[in-house]
């Protein structure tokens, strides 16, 4: 890496993490509260409406896919001009798709919720509160999408930073007062939300067009650029549809066998991973942009030293922390929430498993949007992961346990970065005895040895206690740390990483 790209990404990542550990406590806080306030019954169903919600906002899923690649590759490409048209378009693209999105959640989206969803029949006026708030708020987040992506391809990680923690301070209020309130809680709860939504959206507008020129144009319609983005959008809609398919397909599953108790279990089990994947998400979110931009601008070598390390240092990061949680999970999750629904632990688990194979996928991904050549890649991958909510349901109906739907979507996801690795490297140039060698086989490594001590002391100290707890995540520290420096990462690497700590070192003396 550069000495000026490293920097940029030290920083980058610093403030991404001060943000991270700072959502990391709102969140955990905000959910137990929520789930205390609003009982487990509730909590499931606005989990599950959720859910619902989220499988209809697949198409603004893939034009956001779109819009940070198209933006992204053109601030490295370096013509301006083509950035104004970039911006311009995707901005009445996603207007429309607000519309749309909207229009066919609401009727859609009425009829599943009283169709087929376990509902209490008490509750029904409330869900249909929640319905209405979420589509709301999916209309404003849409809108949000281009001021988002502009903000990270101008790799403005600060500002990024510190609107996420508005949101996250603007959700802790919410909970604060919401014991309080003379309202209906989870009605008031989703209204709330809503409100938070759209003030974040006035304040993306409002910076982006003081900082950055581009949003200053008036809305131009390039029908060359339109066709463009919607061809790359409309791959990316088979990929993320099958995302939103294993994911939120799997809540609703859930729901229909085993009614909204489940729900709340895996939402639980979803807010641990998600913490988890937040530390990963600071680097992550620093170093995509370069990958993108070195891609434009021809730099494959460089490209692919990102991916190495952007891997590498998300696999590592994650593995240490989830090494005491999958230990310690039982003990844990009853110290946090203090009523754990059942099957919660066993989702917790093995969704920490899948979030390391999550690690790994990432920056690959990113390196297959950047070349915009995605047809191959979201056709077979796509047809892969899709697989997960048929199956699923074969498993469920042949009567076996909530866990089997997490297993079904960890074995799936290991197959499928096997594919992923294999379709992308022609796409990149990339070696795949090289990957081989310094990703996958360093990782496996890693795991197996790092895991033996906090293993072991966690069998032989057989009370359920902070002792244990400590004395497990000290080992998981220690181990994954040394074996990760000098056994996994090569000089570079090294260096890169000693550049980083003593930045912020000297940056907070």
């Amino acid at each position: 890496m550069s000495s000026e790209n490293s920097k940029r990404i030290a920083k980058n990542t610093f403030v991404l993490y001060v943000q991270m550990v700072v959502a990391m406590l709102i969140g955990l806080y905000t959910s137990r509260v929520v789930l205390n306030v609003l009982g487990v019954e509730d909590f499931g169903i606005y989990s599950a409406i959720g859910g619902v919600v989220a499988m209809f906002g697949i198409l603004n899923s893939a034009m956001s896919s779109s819009t940070s690649r198209f933006i992204t590759f053109e601030l490295g490409y370096g013509k301006f001009e083509r950035l104004k048209a970039v911006f311009s378009t995707s901005l009445l693209i996603h207007i429309g798709l607000a519309l749309l999105v909207c229009l066919i959640t609401l009727p859609i989206g009425l009829w599943f919720l009283k169709t087929y969803m376990v509902i209490p029949s008490l509750r029904m006026n409330a869900a249909v509160w929640v319905l209405y708030s979420v589509v709301i708020a999916t209309f404003f987040g849409i809108l949000s999408v281009p001021y988002n992506a502009s903000i990270v391809a101008h790799e403005k990680m600060s500002i990024f930073a510190y609107f996420s923690v508005i949101d996250l301070t603007l959700k802790l209020a919410i909970v604060l007062i919401l014991p309080v309130l003379p309202y209906d809680k989870l009605k008031a709860y989703a209204v709330l939300l809503v409100v938070v939504q759209v003030i974040m959206q006035f304040i993306y507008w409002l910076y982006c067009y003081r900082n950055f020129k581009e949003v200053r144009v008036g809305l131009k319609w390039e029908k060359g650029l339109f066709k463009e983005m919607t061809s790359f959008a409309g791959w990316s809609l088979f990929g993320d549809s099958a995302y939103l398919m294993y994911t939120q397909g799997l809540n609703v599953l859930l729901n229909v066998f085993f009614g909204a108790p489940v729900n709340a279990a895996r939402g639980i089990a979803v807010q641990v991973q998600g913490v988890l994947m937040r530390f990963t998400s600071g680097f992550q979110t620093a170093l995509n942009p370069q990958i993108t931009k070195s891609y434009a601008g021809g730099d494959l070598k460089y490209m692919h030293r990102l991916i190495f390390s952007s891997s590498k240092f998300s696999f590592f990061l994650v593995l240490m922390l989830s090494i005491p949680v999958f230990l310690e999970a039982e003990q844990l999750l009853l110290w946090w929430l203090k009523v754990v629904p059942d099957h919660t632990v066993n989702f917790v688990r093995i969704l920490l498993l899948i979030s390391l194979i999550d690690c790994l996928a990432n920056p690959l991904i990113f390196a297959a949007k950047a070349t915009g050549r995605i047809k191959k890649y979201q056709a077979i991958l796509g047809t892969l992961l899709l697989m997960v909510v048929p199956v699923s349901y074969l498993f469920l109906k042949m009567g076996y346990q909530p866990e089997s739907v997490f297993i079904v979507h960890l074995v799936i996801s290991i197959l499928g970065q096997a594919v992923r690795v294999w379709l992308i490297s022609p796409m990149i140039n990339l070696s795949l005895r090289e990957y081989f060698f310094k990703i996958a086989l360093r990782c496996f490594f890693v795991v197996v040895v790092a895991s033996l001590a906090p293993l072991i002391l966690h069998m032989i100290i057989s009370d359920s206690n902070v002792s244990r707890l400590l004395l497990v995540s000290v080992a998981s520290l220690v181990s994954v740390s040394a074996l990760t420096y000098y056994m996994a990462l090569d000089k570079q690497e090294k260096t890169f990483f000693n550049q980083m700590v003593l930045s912020r070192f000297k940056s907070s003396t």
